[in-house]
């Protein structure tokens, strides 16, 4: 294969879909309409919430879905498909349609995050692109808020692509950390694709570079004088490398009146490295200069850093949030729920195990979230049948599924949709928001929740709650599966 080729993602699936599909048509099941959901078990490092991404993506796969004459060749040469399957594949297109909770949402274990209802064959085949845009993104996603809340209001930046799983890691990991409440990436291709913003200064080699460290200072702020952030540790922080920088400053960047600059430390004991330094920049007339600081961060040292009194203005975390180093799996599955008969009725359908965590909610179904009226704060979600209605006009009892005798009746509130249209036989119907509108929804999103959801260590256990008529259901295909 040509390297150089554009890779056909509709190819980027497990085989077993392919053979799923040869089989469905070999049986006359092509055309049969299937509901599947994506749903994930756990929240990463046992937080309390996940936060939604890779929506965008997916909707790129879904456009771009087909077979061209190359990959029908590769699987004829397989020699186990038919031939009337390969012709069915060269004209495939994606016609049925898809409904999701929008990037940027905090979703919970259980609750449907993407629906797909299709034809066997296409809601099969989209199984494993839809699982790795959504488990990648919502992971990245998900350790960046925990990292930028740590941060208290500090500037948080991405700086993981060297050390991200594979290209796309890094690419739509910057992407995934952005929404997550990221200010800023230094991988300047996901600014040119998906304009997260990319930033960056200058290495160890810089200051290597030059005869002596003032001198690499010196010529940096002169070729960058109004974006001046030096690297003060390459030899030693408070003997040179700050007392370089301040004399870096007062000689280039004070004659032009300008007090906007920086100073990063890569190493060493930032706490007190950063209380230091505040104090010798202060003493020298350059408290506006701030202060920023890298070297395998995560929320955990973030947080304990600033209980130590660290001063840093700005965070710079790589591995520990690209790669999401705590918990590097999401674990969303995608699980059939429903299929029409040949009359167009719904007929639920329900995967059972020992392992209860495992046991999957039938149906088509509908995830709310209700909110306090009074305090505008996210309560519960509720998942009902897809044709259930709610009337927030008359209170309503929601019951742990789990143990049905804990109960709580709502009176004074809203609810709305989690999910919304994004594909309609076929078409996309979702108007896709920029990337800035998906960080502004996530934070706004954010804080609907209590802050003991959003505990890093053993948060409230927010409820995700079954209705009646869809608990009723699923008991029912519990008794019949024994």
């Amino acid at each position: 294969m040509n390297t150089e080729q554009k890779l056909n993602m509709t190819m980027l699936c497990d085989f077993y879909e392919l053979t799923m599909g040869n089989g469905y048509f070999q049986a006359g099941y092509q055309d049969r309409i299937t509901y599947f959901d994506v749903f994930f078990r756990d929240v990463p490092d046992r937080g309390g919430f996940a936060i939604c991404a890779g929506l965008d993506q997916l909707i790129d796969y879904i456009l771009d879905l087909h077979f061209d004459q190359e990959d029908i060749a590769y699987l004829r040469g397989k020699q186990i498909f038919s031939e009337d399957f390969l012709t069915y594949l060269e004209n495939f297109r994606f016609t049925g349609d898809i409904w999701a909770i929008p990037e940027g949402t905090p979703i919970f274990p259980r609750e449907p995050v993407v629906t797909v209802r299709a034809s066997a064959i296409q809601a099969q085949l989209i199984e494993t692109f839809t699982l790795l845009c959504i488990n990648h993104q919502s992971l990245i996603a998900t350790k960046a808020n925990r990292i930028v809340r740590a941060a208290q209001g500090r500037t948080v930046l991405e700086f993981g692509s060297r050390r991200a799983q594979g290209t796309d890691g890094a690419i739509t990991g910057a992407r995934a950390a952005f929404i997550g409440g990221c200010r800023g990436t230094a991988c300047t291709i996901s600014d040119q694709l998906y304009a997260v913003p990319a930033g960056g200064t200058m290495a160890h080699s810089w200051v290597q570079m030059f005869d002596s460290q003032y001198e690499a200072f010196k010529t940096y702020c002169e070729v960058y004088p109004t974006n001046a952030t030096l690297l003060v540790d390459t030899y030693n922080v408070l003997k040179s490398g700050v007392p370089d920088a301040i004399r870096a400053f007062n000689e280039v960047l004070r004659p032009r009146g300008i007090t906007r600059c920086g100073i990063r430390l890569d190493s060493g004991d930032i706490a007190y490295l950063t209380r230091e330094a505040r104090r010798m920049l202060d003493e020298a007339g350059w408290s506006s200069c701030q202060i920023s600081a890298s070297n395998s961060l995560d929320e955990y040292i973030i947080r304990d850093l600033l209980q130590q009194g660290a001063q840093v203005d700005m965070f710079g975390v790589g591995e520990r949030m690209i790669t999401a180093s705590s918990q590097p799996v999401f674990g969303g599955v995608y699980k059939l729920a429903a299929v029409e008969d040949d009359r167009g009725r719904i007929i639920p359908k329900i995967k059972v195990s020992e392992n209860v965590d495992k046991i999957t909610n039938p149906h088509f179904k509908k995830p709310y979230r209700i909110y306090d009226r009074a305090t505008g704060k996210a309560e519960a979600d509720y998942i009902t049948v897809w044709d259930e209605t709610v009337d927030a006009s008359v209170p309503l009892e929601l019951f742990d599924p789990r143990a049905t005798w804990k109960r709580k009746t709502y009176t004074d509130f809203t609810i709305r949709p989690l999910q919304v249209p994004v594909f309609q036989g076929g078409r996309l119907v979702y108007q896709r928001p920029s990337l800035q509108e998906i960080q502004t929804y996530c934070m706004e999103q954010v804080e609907t929740l209590w802050d003991e959801v959003k505990r890093f260590e053993n948060p409230h256990n927010y409820y995700v709650d079954l209705s009646q008529k869809l608990w009723d259901i699923k008991q029912s295909l519990l008794r019949q599966s024994r």
